[in-house]
């Protein structure tokens, strides 16, 4: 049965007494795939740490299911499901990548550890091939799939993600991308934000655009892909190759 995993009610949240998110409301459901797309400014990081709790917020709601989670702290709602992987390298690179994993089981209790490390080594077999590896010696695209396992260890229903192929090869996007499909395909409900918009469009089930901090378009991605004005401002304008 399909059911919003998250809701977004008017929500408005920025930075100090500065406002970036304006009056944003969207619905995810559950095990798909959401990319956000605007420009650079537009909001898409706010929205996404506004989610987390990061930032302030200064109104509206954010229901996560069932429950209002807006005043909870990130830790709180990190407890009930939500994971997120910030923009930038955010492990441990002189650290191995079992000693990272074992740091990523922080708030699960001991005796879980263990089952929860070999989970995610088999849903990522290279991390159990490489697991004596130091992160920081890894490539750029094995460290972003090494910091999404962290945040699977702890089982989270929603995975917000900002950039994971930014800085990275081709074949490494392609291999991120195809990461983020196996991890929606268990159910995970993802978020994501990423330059890449062609390649993230591809992947996903519905897209949301954002524009001064508000919602400019929404609706499933194939169509918004194929929009003139996102195909003009975002893919370069070149429908034929938008669909490659």
């Amino acid at each position: 049965m399909s059911y919003p995993a998250l809701e977004l009610v008017s929500v408005t949240a920025g930075y100090g007494d500065a406002q970036i998110v304006h009056d944003f409301s969207a619905r995810l459901q559950a095990g798909t795939i959401t990319t956000l797309i605007g420009g650079n400014g537009a909001g898409k990081s706010t929205l996404l740490r506004a989610i987390y709790g990061t930032n302030r917020f200064f109104s509206g709601q954010i229901v996560f299911k069932g429950e209002t989670i807006e005043r909870l702290p990130p830790w709180e709602r990190l407890k009930r499901g939500v994971g997120f992987v910030p923009q930038g390298r955010c492990n441990f690179p002189a650290m191995s990548v079992t000693e990272n994993l074992k740091m990523g089981c922080y708030t699960l209790p001991a005796g879980r550890h263990e089952a929860a490390i070999g989970r995610v080594t088999g849903l990522f077999p290279m991390l159990r091939q490489k697991a004596r590896i130091e992160a920081g010696n890894l490539s750029g695209g094995e460290q972003q799939i090494l910091e999404m396992a962290m945040v699977l260890l702890v089982e989270p229903a929603l995975l917000l993600l900002d950039e994971p192929s930014l800085g990275l090869s081709p074949k490494m996007q392609g291999d991120v991308f195809a990461t983020v499909q196996r991890i929606a395909k268990s159910g995970v409900t993802v978020l994501i934000v990423e330059q890449n918009v062609r390649g993230a469009l591809l992947i996903s089930d519905r897209a949301l655009v954002m524009e001064q901090g508000r919602l400019f378009m929404e609706g499933p991605a194939a169509e918004v892909r194929t929009d003139p004005r996102i195909r003009q401002a975002y893919l370069g304008g070149n429908i034929q190759q938008t669909a490659a």
